[in-house]
């Protein structure tokens, strides 16, 4: 399906082939679109969520239940007005000293501004008034009014926000205890498990969907996501509501939807409660997110890398670089794969990144890594991750001296090593080797697994390489030993990936 121009006063995230809207804040004067009322109320002991489901005959127990912890979020902003009637000449045309002669030495016009109003939605999750939205649905806001089911009106208080999983918390005081709802796992909900969403959407009111987890585990652009796809009616106006299970309890947070025309075609995306409710945890008490860093770059293991690293399974994570951090500074390697973390295992480079933020700042935890067939368990005490995201990168060492360029061709490939000219170009670090591909031969294994010219083979076999001579030997290391292909450590500008090449 091609992607199609979403509805006006949507804010995009567009994916390969794919029309995504978020469903929450619109844009612009008045706009009315994005607006996800939530009717949440107190929760109470449930069964348990992991037992099977009958048809319910009806939800209007649970929507009386609930709503009277539904909010609407409206949120205003000074935005610039668009350009009145004057003329408007773009700078450096032919035709600006003329006008500026025109107007000879009047002063320019004050660009004029106006405020904008947006409506969204959000559920509250305690007795004293803290309400969960959509990051998408307050974000630039001078001004936050939440409005209660009943109708009362509140100035709400930004706590926090995490734009990296589109939440965002809310305070609002009230003279009394205010019904709320409480989290579910959505790690119990099952592909084809009762969900129902309540909302505001179109601005028509409030209404009630209900349908069934359509998938789970979907990623749409974020490095935390984990959405619930639902074909429960989700529109405009739905964003940061709530998706319920039948026992009441909220296991996703309306975000976004898959749709040509920016209209519900039954395929719409919550994120899932087990992500929501740690951020909403952090940014009650910190006002901000702690993640935990390891500091390593990482891949999942496909079954070719598996083959060419002789591993029994496809699982883990595989380690593609280690730059400076807590990794590098416990010993973890380039070419290690993590199996364990803190006790957990590790299936794939999503579960160990999520595992990682998850765990506290500053904690010391075990780390088992796979290496060169033997299993290695490292101590690693985790930094946090917003601060090494804003750490400057260190000045480049123009020391090294050049490698002598050699050029020649293998595995469909024409290679030239790297010279010390060339390491800026290539997103290179200073001191650092490999094999430039200069040619890929388009009939060649290599081109259907992605590499192209100016990308660096750094390892081959799991050993670094300078030269053709240091291949030559990898492959043939290779062949005796059994192996039908060979892993390289290739780099696309400093960005590292493993990818396994049949040595036959």
């Amino acid at each position: 399906m091609q992607s199609q121009d979403l509805a006006q006063n949507l804010a995009p995230t567009r994916a390969p082939g794919r029309a995504l809207s978020r469903i929450g804040r619109t844009f612009g004067a008045l706009g009315l679109g994005l607006a996800l009322s939530v009717s949440p109320a107190v929760l109470m002991p449930l069964s348990s969520p992991a037992m099977a489901q009958a048809v319910p005959p009806s939800f209007a127990d649970l929507v009386e239940k609930f709503s009277p912890a539904v909010v609407d979020i409206t949120t205003s902003s000074i935005v610039a007005a668009e350009a009145g009637d004057g003329m408007q000449v773009p700078p450096g045309s032919p035709f600006e000293k003329f006008f500026k002669d025109f107007q000879g030495d009047q002063p320019p016009q004050q660009e004029e501004m106006q405020r904008s109003e947006a409506l969204g939605s959000g559920y509250i999750i305690s007795a004293d008034g803290y309400v969960v939205t959509n990051n998408h649905v307050i974000e630039g806001a001078d001004d936050i009014t939440v409005e209660t089911f009943g109708g009362k009106n509140y100035k709400a208080k930004l706590i926090g926000r995490d734009p990296k999983t589109d939440v965002a918390v809310l305070k609002i005081d009230a003279t009394e205890p205010l019904p709320f709802v409480s989290f579910g796992d959505s790690d119990q909900m099952r592909v084809g498990d009762w969900v129902v969403a309540m909302g505001n959407p179109l601005g028509q009111g409030f209404s009630v969907s209900a349908g069934i987890v359509s998938a789970r585990g979907r990623e749409l652009s974020g490095t935390y996501d984990d959405f619930l796809q639902t074909d429960a009616a989700i529109n405009k106006g739905n964003s940061g509501g709530p998706l319920f299970n039948v026992n009441g309890e909220v296991i996703g947070m309306n975000t976004a939807i898959l749709s040509p025309s920016g209209g519900s075609i039954g395929i719409g995306f919550s994120m899932a409660s087990n992500v929501v409710s740690k951020v909403v945890d952090q940014l009650k008490e910190f006002g901000e997110t702690r993640r935990g860093w390891l500091g390593v770059r990482i891949q999942d293991v496909s079954q070719d890398v598996a083959d060419a690293m002789g591993l029994a399974e496809a699982k883990g994570a595989l380690v593609t670089d280690v730059p400076e951090g807590p990794g590098k500074d416990a010993g973890i390697l380039s070419g290690d794969v993590i199996l364990t973390f803190n006790g957990n295992e590790v299936k794939d480079s999503k579960g160990l990144v999520r595992s990682v933020a998850d765990a506290p700042i500053g904690e010391t935890v075990p780390v088992l890594v796979l290496r060169e067939g033997k299993e290695v368990t490292l101590d690693v005490k985790l930094g946090r991750r917003e601060e090494a995201e804003g750490e400057a990168q260190p000045a480049a060492d123009k020391s090294t001296k050049p490698a002598a360029p050699q050029t020649g061709e293998m595995l469909g490939l024409t290679l030239q090593a790297v010279t010390e000219d060339m390491v800026q170009d290539l997103g290179l670090q200073p001191g650092d080797g490999g094999l430039v591909v200069t040619k890929v031969d388009v009939a060649a294994e290599a081109y259907e697994k992605g590499l192209r010219e100016g990308d660096v083979i750094m390892e081959a076999g799991q050993q670094k390489i300078s030269s053709l001579k240091d291949l030559e030997s990898r492959v043939a290391d290779a062949k005796e030993g059994g192996r039908k292909s060979i892993l390289l450590l290739v780099r696309t500008q400093g960005d590292p990936r493993f990818v396994a090449l049949s040595v036959e």
